[in-house]
């Protein structure tokens, strides 16, 4: 989709989630042919012309001030993510208009930060980059996302090397439905947060093909990405429901590294005292190598990914240890 098109799209997308009782226009009781607010009343809630709204809605954005989109921003009572976005859309149209798009380098994990993620016992810790692929994990970030990280969706079949990507997983794999109990609401944050990325780094390559192919083989997706929503992952609550340890309900927090662009660190703890707790522990030692047995950038029982960092591969049975049971 061409960069005007978005602007387009976007700003229709939010122009129609807006009722004129929360942009407080009186309604009269009219009947209205189009869902929200109209082109004109936009324009008055900004302080601009309509024919200038209108030209601004079509992409033609040469010369717009940064006080009128805030003002724009303003009128749809766009949040911080969207208000982001809809610079990004600005910025990135303006600045390269016709630059074609590109595959970016290989994304590498420094080794600080991998020394960083392995001192982080008992905390879920991994790195992702903005198209969600899993660039590097701890022991236990790998043990709780085996599911994702040994599926043959994560992975492009066509690129053999390429990383294991959680939105393939989400909407290509079958079982991504048992793994994630809210499953259709972290599939509809997750293209929220690819939509993000797209207005950030509209040239990525490796992005669009992943889009693309995408929208060609899952309904929702398409559905999703059509919406034009955008969200900034920072903090929350996400559950899982893991083949060995059972239910969990973790809190997250996100990181950006601001010495690697692109990169973000996802921790994940649980409620001390909690059975989500208790079923970390068990996920913990079930994972758990002997000392001699070490290794590193591989998945258990499966073949080698690089880049994706791990000390030990999880086990898929202890003898000495049973199913947590969360009564």
């Amino acid at each position: 989709m061409d960069r005007k098109d978005d602007i387009r799209e976007f700003l229709i997308s939010r122009r129609a989630k807006i009722s004129p009782e929360q942009a407080g226009i009186p309604g009269y009781g009219e009947l209205r042919r189009v869902p929200g607010l109209r082109r004109e009343e936009v324009a008055q809630l900004a302080g601009v012309s309509t024919d200038y709204y209108t030209r601004l809605e079509r992409g033609g954005i040469r010369g717009v001030s940064d006080s009128v989109l805030q003002a724009v921003a303003s009128a749809l009572n766009l949040d911080e993510a969207e208000r982001a976005h809809l610079m990004d859309l600005v910025r990135t149209t303006t600045a390269a208009s016709d630059r074609a798009p590109r595959r970016p380098p290989q994304q590498r994990v420094r080794p600080g930060v991998l020394r960083l993620l392995d001192g982080m016992t008992g905390v879920v810790a991994m790195v992702q980059n903005g198209r969600s692929d899993v660039l590097a994990a701890n022991l236990l970030g790998r043990a709780l996302y085996e599911p994702v990280l040994k599926s043959p969706m994560a992975s492009d079949p066509d690129t053999p090397a390429r990383l294991p990507n959680q939105t393939r997983y989400l909407f290509l794999d079958q079982g991504a439905s048992d793994f994630y109990p809210d499953w259709r609401a972290v599939a509809a944050i997750t293209v929220a947060m690819l939509r993000s990325e797209s207005g950030r780094n509209p040239h990525d390559r490796a992005l669009n093909e992943l889009v693309g192919g995408l929208t060609t083989r899952s309904g929702l997706f398409a559905e999703l990405w059509a919406g034009h929503d955008v969200r900034i992952h920072t903090t929350g609550t996400k559950r899982f429901h893991h083949p060995f340890a059972g239910d969990l309900s973790l809190q997250y927090e996100t990181l950006d590294l601001p010495g690697d662009e692109g990169q973000t660190l996802f921790t994940f703890t649980a409620e001390p005292g909690s059975a989500s707790a208790h079923a970390l522990a068990f996920l913990a030692s079930w994972a758990a190598p002997p000392p001699e047995t070490t290794t590193t950038g591989e998945i258990a029982d499966g073949p080698t990914v690089p880049g994706v960092r791990t000390q030990g591969a999880a086990r898929n049975t202890h003898p000495r240890k049973t199913r947590p049971r969360h009564d």
